[in-house]
């Protein structure tokens, strides 16, 4: 996006007047514009009309009264090329490009929307093959399609790819206030991050969401959402499909464990991003932040008038990573003496039906219970919505009581109900007053806490640290030529430079093996030193605990003849001869892979010869932080035998996390020229790690 264009999208988000250009469908939009209680100038342009949905028509672009800031075009293809040209030439704002046939279609409709991208120069242009825009902080619409209305202007911008997606969010009946709904839909010039760009700086945007597909620049999304971050605008985003981005990485393991879908999440978690698995879980998790705030961390209190309350509140916090402290011994006495002798002291605490409606005994409560200090605090409560009036009394004084006692503790509160519809919308306004939010549904309200807590902690961090530019990713550029696998001498010889450490071993042929196996001590690994064989356990080409120099000339000879049936040009007479490592308390898997959208990827994972099968990976983006490689590898299954499992000696943490960041000074160091990296295992030790095999590629 331009500088030029950008003024122009800003035009198009706040204008003084707007043009239609169509038929049926723009007349649609103009309706829909009027409806929306849209102030400025409304023309229509259509040489065959003299209205358009009962506002002033004109033959041509060029007869309009001035350039409009805003157009919907919903022309036939074959004109949209010559119409965006006349806009460009009147100095036209934006263009909202209903019109479609474009890339959508294939290599055809590309060639075109090129084109069409050419015409518009500087304008700015959504689409095309896009729904439009609802624009409530200017009460405009861009939109065919009859949608609702929701708040006075001030709420979530919502960007989707899915252009009836963004229909449907503005029919919520879950008190979330819209701002924007764009649907980008081919994002020929603009994308979503070009719209970010401008949203988080509009006063009426108190959050995001976002229905993506595909991401056309990533690096300048994670500088945005950063951005957002450090402006303390929360981004929820929805991604769907499992298409995996194309990379240049075909022979490592890395490459099968950093899919497409991995590496968003790990974008999504390193700039603050909440990934939502639903369309509701968005909302709600929005709603939650914009109401309540952020939490700053995983522990939650929750209070409820009912066991199975409790019981479902338990399950799913455990579920989404969510702590539920139980209460201090201090604590629980002061709770012993407020709650009624049928009540159990607990997290989540069923203060029961005797205190139910008691305003000021269930504020005690509450209060005694927050005092040992949480991130977040919930209550359960389904109001009797077809049965108002006294019947709600009760419950509004539970909700009072808690909102006071939450408000007293300055943490995010909200009252959820099990069924979604089971708060009223007057009820979930005098929630919101009160600054609790009303979530809908048991599950979505402890998925929305959990995402919300993505937030909380990534801006605390950014805060704390001044920490935001470590976070954007830096452009990876593009290599020139083709690449070749190292074997496995050179690759581990190029680590040592860094620091890394590699078994004691020596390279020779099979005729000096036995004697240079004498000189290193045994027992050995020994194994055939080929560039043709990145993975040699398939091939045969490695011997494991050789004991003497008979079983060195022997596995020689065993390896030349396995790697002859598996792969004959890959034979060589070089072999490399190790010591064995004998106390390895866990193997991790340590790769580095280069993406085209992405840039640099680091894998880290449950190592060895089943890496794929068990899957025990977490991924990272470049550049990469010792906290964040930390981080991972407490999320990996494998770190419990890190720790020291069933009386087994603990592995050196610190010395496995120094191995990995030489690692990463090497990927950082060597970025131009890298293609793909595994280290598996690295073998942590009781005191160090070491890379027992190297598969390095590099570009030539």
């Amino acid at each position: 996006m331009t500088p030029q264009q950008r003024e122009n999208l800003q035009r198009l988000l706040a204008p003084r007047h707007a043009a239609f250009i169509g038929g049926d469908c723009a007349a649609a939009a103009v309706a829909q514009c009027v409806a929306s209680g849209f102030s400025g100038e409304i023309w229509g342009v259509n040489p065959r009309r003299n209205e358009l949905g009962g506002r002033p028509c004109y033959g041509r672009v060029e007869d309009l009264p001035e350039a409009p800031d805003a157009v919907f075009l919903a022309v036939p293809l074959d004109s949209a090329l010559d119409t965006v040209a006349a806009l460009a030439g009147i100095g036209a704002g934006g263009i909202v490009g209903y019109t479609a046939g474009f890339s959508e279609i294939g290599a055809a409709g590309a060639e075109l929307e090129k084109r069409l991208v050419a015409a518009a120069g500087d304008m700015a242009l959504i689409g095309p093959n896009c729904s439009g825009i609802l624009n409530y902080a200017h009460k405009t619409a861009l939109w065919p399609f009859d949608h609702s209305t929701h708040g006075d202007g001030r709420g979530v911008a919502f960007i989707t790819q899915s252009g009836m997606l963004g229909n449907t969010l503005t029919m919520n009946q879950r008190s979330v206030p819209l701002s924007y709904v764009i649907s980008s839909g081919n994002q020929a010039m603009l994308g979503i991050e070009d719209f970010l760009d401008v949203l988080i700086e509009d006063p009426k945007v108190s959050a995001v969401a976002l229905y993506i597909e595909g991401l056309r620049d990533i690096p300048r999304f994670a500088d945005v959402a950063v951005r957002a971050l450090e402006q303390n605008i929360p981004i929820a985003a929805f991604k769907a499909g499992s298409s995996r981005v194309g990379s240049r990485l075909t022979v490592t393991h890395t490459g099968s464990l950093s899919g497409d879908d991995e590496l968003y999440s790990a974008l999504f978690t390193r700039c603050g991003v909440i990934r939502v698995d639903s369309p509701v879980v968005m909302l709600e998790t929005l709603k939650l932040i914009t109401v309540a705030g952020a939490p700053r961390g995983r522990r939650l209190a929750a209070l409820t008038c009912s066991g199975g309350d409790s019981a479902m509140v338990a399950d799913a916090a455990e579920r989404l990573g969510l702590i539920l402290p139980q209460p201090t011994p201090g604590t629980a006495r002061k709770l012993e003496n407020l709650l009624p002798t049928i009540a159990t002291v607990a997290n989540p605490l069923d203060y029961t039906t005797p205190l139910w409606g008691q305003e000021e005994a269930v504020a005690r409560t509450v209060g005694a219970l927050l005092e040992d200090g949480f991130d977040t605090a919930l209550m359960v409560q389904d109001y009797p919505i077809h049965n108002p009036g006294p019947s709600y009394d009760p419950y509004l004084a539970d909700a009072r009581a808690f909102a006071r006692a939450a408000k007293e503790a300055m943490i995010p509160a909200a009252v959820c109900s099990v069924l979604p519809e089971d708060i009223d919308p007057a009820t979930r306004a005098m929630m919101i007053e009160s600054g609790v939010a009303p979530l809908q549904g048991l599950s979505e309200a402890l998925a929305a806490i959990a995402g919300a807590v993505v937030f909380g902690e990534r801006r605390g961090e950014v805060t704390a640290k001044g920490n935001g530019d470590m976070l954007r990713l830096a452009p990876l550029p593009k290599p020139v030529g083709g690449f070749e696998t190292l074997n496995e001498w050179r690759g581990k010889r190029l680590l040592t430079e860094y620091g890394v450490t590699v078994p004691d071993g020596r390279l020779t042929n099979a005729a000096n093996a036995p004697a240079v196996a004498q000189e290193l001590g045994f027992p050995l690994a020994v194994k055939m030193v080929s560039s043709g064989l990145p993975h040699k356990t398939e091939a045969g080409a490695l011997r494991l605990g050789i004991a003497d120099r008979a079983g060195v000339a022997a596995a020689c000879v065993g390896i030349r003849n396995s790697v002859r049936d598996f792969l004959p040009e890959a034979v060589t007479d070089s072999f490399l001869l190790e010591r064995m490592v004998e106390d390895s308390v866990a193997d991790i898997i340590v790769g580095i892979s280069r993406n085209d959208q992405f840039g640099l990827v680091l894998v880290l994972g449950s190592g060895g010869v089943l890496v794929e099968l068990v899957r025990d990976a977490n991924s990272l983006l470049f550049p990469v932080s010792r906290d964040a490689v930390s981080a991972a590898l407490t999320g990996l299954r494998v770190s419990a035998l890190m720790a020291g499992y069933r009386g087994r000696p603990p592995g050196d943490r610190e010395g496995c996390i120094d191995a990995i960041m030489r690692i990463v000074h090497f990927a950082e160091s060597n970025r131009d020229v890298l293609v793909g990296l595994d280290v598996n295992p690295l073998m942590v030790l009781p005191d160090g790690a070491v890379a027992a095999d190297v598969l390095l590629q590099m570009v030539v």
